[in-house]
């Protein structure tokens, strides 16, 4: 499935997801719905997939083989991958190239933006790949990611990837949905691209929509509720009910550090760090001030 024609002709920028995988029909797969299915039919983003097996040599179109050293299981051939890998990224180029040649013989502002070009810039898509010995993805970088051009996600399957790949392409970025294996990374890149998508520009509304959410400043969020206003005895917090709204922001950031402390001490850890680091680097400063 390759990325159709109107996302290079858009008047805004797409942002471009390919996905070299073993199964291209899990794609858009539930992205085809809801918030993301309605983002792609207005063409605020595109959805492209690689058939891996395309790219062997042989009559069998293999892309494992049995681990050296002995072991279970199988691993993804490193030559394979990368003749797959290769070819995006050199289609990626020729597309780029494409839109400039288009572009240069227009007058000045009427060029298109396009997620392979980005108003001529020519940046790079980050290349992921889906695996439990990855770094495990975080809000920060999701962020990072929809503020770009695109993305590009190798799925791994079996035993995972002959690390040769790594060793041969270094900006390949080895990524880890969380602490669990999954059988094989499609479903870790639909929902890394899903968090991608609903943070796009007009994708969720007001742009504001994702500020209080959780991770977003290193905490979770605070506990929702709606009517009605009691339900098998319990009822909603009186302080959201009060109409305050300095109260109920108190309240809420109240609860949303009580919850972080107790349920995800990592990232409370890592929330207090930011709140002390620049206060020990002001006093740092002050003592390089005093004679």
């Amino acid at each position: 499935m390759a990325f159709p024609e109107r996302a290079y002709t858009v008047g805004q920028m797409t942002f471009a997801a390919t996905i070299l995988t073993l199964y291209p029909e899990m794609f858009p797969g539930p992205l085809g719905h809801s918030i993301a299915g309605r983002a792609l039919a207005d063409a605020k983003w595109a959805c492209e997939t690689v058939q891996i097996r395309d790219f062997a040599t042989d009559k069998h179109r293999t892309v494992d083989d049995t681990p050296a050293g002995g072991g279970a299981g199988m691993v993804l051939k490193c030559d394979v991958l990368a003749r797959a890998l290769d070819s995006v990224q050199q289609t990626d180029e020729l597309r780029s190239s494409r839109v400039k040649s288009r572009d240069s013989d227009l007058a000045p502002g009427e060029g298109v933006s396009t997620s392979l070009d980005t108003n001529g810039e020519g940046v790079a898509r980050p290349i992921l790949a889906m695996t439990p010995r990855g770094r495990p993805i975080t809000q920060a970088r999701i962020r990072e990611l929809a503020e770009g051009p695109g993305v590009i996600i190798l799925c791994g399957r079996f035993e995972g990837f002959d690390e040769r790949l790594f060793e041969a392409r270094p900006e390949i970025e080895q990524v880890s949905l969380a602490d669990i294996v999954l059988s094989g990374g499609e479903m870790a890149a639909l929902t890394i691209l899903d968090a991608c998508i609903r943070l796009l520009p007009g994708v969720m509304g007001a742009t504001s929509s994702g500020d209080d959410e959780s991770f977003e400043q290193s905490l979770i969020e605070y506990p929702h509720y709606t009517r009605p206003q009691e339900w098998e005895g319990r009822t909603i917090p009186e302080v959201l009910r009060s109409g305050d709204h300095a109260k109920i922001a108190a309240w809420r950031k109240l609860q949303s550090e009580s919850d972080t402390r107790l349920r995800r001490p990592d990232l409370w850890e890592r929330h207090e760090g930011a709140r002390v680091q620049p206060a020990s680097g002001a006093r740092r400063k002050d003592k390089e001030r005093r004679p």
